[in-house]
């Protein structure tokens, strides 16, 4: 299987966040990349596909949020990497906005996921990646895998969350379709919710999005993620959301999967994009549930066997000496 990955993507190397009430090291460290490449093998440094897929995806605004929000916070004369501390309580008026702590407000929803002065060139490249890995399988591979670091699912058209800037698995759909595949279904299948990507085909009925994740009534990100999300409008119906406890194994795991692929192939798309995450080990210092290495390698296994032209999309985890082993037994199910 081919595998994509940019050195750029090692640049974003946040110092801090805010983690339950008290600031800690930045979780989604640089590190991470190398852990996960330990476990891939090979890769190939993508070409650069320019920003039309993205700007197809996000904000005009936002993204020249994202370029130019360090350099007005360093002018600002704060210290350190971007962060937010305030937002709006309850809907966004349409207000022109020109203070960066309001700008960050504006474009952000939590104070986990700083801006760097390289924030943006490092999310860039991780959607190169992923449109890497697209070519190579509508140019006829079975599947391809897209080291996406930073992540994406969190991230909105028009905000950053979660350690996410820009939402590969989205911009990816959404070229996709654009180059003419009818119907695209996602399965995410990390630990939290992809509030983002669910967000961005909320309303839309050509882009199904089923996700696997722990219930937001216990864990991030709380207000999306619900059973009861479904789409609206043209959307309703193509969002499916499967949220599990706290402590879940493999069985109870694999047969929301089940359940998954079963909505994704009456769905009936022509691609199917997998945004996986590793936070759903046992041993994950942010998440709770309770898989092990090798089950990852059967629940690949289960997703091979929809037999659809596949892009895998690399999202969390962050138990960083297990990263590799637990990259490399999902990778070895397809």
């Amino acid at each position: 299987m081919r595998a994509f990955f940019a050195p750029a993507q090692r640049l974003h190397a946040p110092a801090q966040e805010l983690h339950n009430g008290g600031f800690i090291d930045y979780a989604e460290s640089p590190a991470r990349a190398d852990a996960m490449l330990s476990g891939v093998g090979p890769v190939e440094t993508p070409t650069d596909h320019g920003d039309a897929a993205i700007r197809a995806v996000h904000d005009a605004g936002y993204l020249a949020f994202l370029r130019n929000a360090p350099a007005r916070w360093s002018a600002a004369g704060r210290p350190g990497d971007v962060i937010g501390y305030v937002w709006p309580v309850v809907g966004r008026r349409p207000l022109n906005l020109s203070r960066i702590d309001a700008l960050i407000g504006q474009y952000s929803f939590d104070a986990s996921t700083p801006l760097t002065p390289h924030s943006y060139d490092a999310a860039y490249w991780s959607v190169q990646s992923a449109l890497a890995a697209l070519g190579a399988v509508t140019g006829g591979d079975r599947a391809a895998f897209a080291l996406c670091r930073p992540p994406g699912h969190h991230a909105g058209a028009d905000y950053l969350g979660g350690y996410c800037y820009l939402n590969a698995a989205a911009i990816t759909a959404q070229a996709a379709r654009d180059a003419g595949t009818r119907r695209v279904a996602i399965l995410d299948i990390d630990y939290h919710h992809g509030n983002g990507t669910q967000d961005i085909f909320w309303s839309r009925g050509d882009v199904f999005y089923a996700s696997v994740h722990a219930d937001p009534a216990t864990d991030y990100p709380f207000y999306w993620g619900h059973a009861d999300e479904r789409g609206e409008g043209a959307g309703l119906g193509a969002t499916l959301n499967l949220p599990l406890p706290q402590g879940t194994t493999l069985d109870a795991f694999r047969a929301a999967q089940a359940t998954a692929l079963a909505a994704i192939a009456a769905f009936g798309p022509d691609l199917l994009i997998v945004s996986f995450g590793a936070d759903t080990w046992e041993g994950d210092p942010i998440s709770h549930f309770k898989l092990t290495t090798a089950d990852y390698a059967v629940l690949a296994r289960d997703i091979a066997a929809s037999g659809l032209p596949t892009v895998l999309l690399m999202e969390g985890g962050y138990a960083i000496p297990a990263l590799g082993a637990n990259l490399a037994s999902f990778l070895s199910g397809f």
